[in-house]
């Protein structure tokens, strides 16, 4: 390994501290209760290391944003992409594994509730589509060649259930009891699937 690896190895495992650090701070205490010094100190490292990865606050939230969001969907995409089942239930498998996703305290923090107002709705709505679009678009797809929904003009049927999905992720992240609202936002975005599915 070269120095100049070596060098590049240890400034990606400190901005991998650091993104880790403020994954758990902002889930904890929120972004406005939690200062740079503290994501810094738990991380054990300077502050001025931090601002060598980061601008400010902001820029460091959307890592940590970016983090959670990389690391649900790789763990989605497994779930409606493998195994033996059929398409029809990977994508019900998905959806499931979606809402219940919306439970976990930092996607619900960083992703649903602070991810709006910290980062303004456009660019939210931007980095959402970024992550998680595509996916939604994948299972469609699947869907539509194996014969499982009629021929459907995709993006549009894709923009209509993404829609649906962050709907129902709000609605789980403010409930008052999230167990129901899991059971029931799943129940009703597979209705809206089985109305679509072509009749057998």
């Amino acid at each position: 390994m070269t120095a100049q690896s070596r060098k590049a190895d240890y400034s990606e495992s400190t901005r991998q501290a650091l993104v880790d650090s403020a994954v758990s701070l902002f889930t904890e205490n929120g972004y406005a209760a939690t200062s740079l010094d503290a994501v810094a100190r738990r991380a054990r490292l300077t502050k001025g290391a931090l601002y060598h990865h980061f601008t400010g606050k902001q820029a460091l939230f959307e890592a940590a944003f970016e983090a959670v969001e990389a690391a649900v969907m790789a763990r989605l995409g497994q779930v409606v992409a493998g195994g033996p089942e059929g398409a029809w239930d990977r994508a019900i498998g998905g959806v499931n594994a979606y809402v219940r996703v919306c439970l976990e305290p930092a996607y619900r923090r960083i992703v649903i509730h602070e991810g709006p107002v910290v980062m303004g709705w456009e660019r939210w709505r931007a980095a959402e589509e970024h992550f998680s679009f595509g996916l939604v678009k994948a299972v469609l797809e699947s869907l539509v060649a194996a014969g499982e929904l009629d021929e459907l003009p995709v993006e549009t049927t894709t923009r209509i259930l993404f829609g649906a999905l962050a709907a129902g992720a709000a609605i789980i992240a403010d409930a008052e009891e999230p167990e129901r609202a899991v059971a029931e936002v799943s129940g009703t975005v597979v209705r809206v699937l089985e109305g679509m599915r072509r009749s057998r």
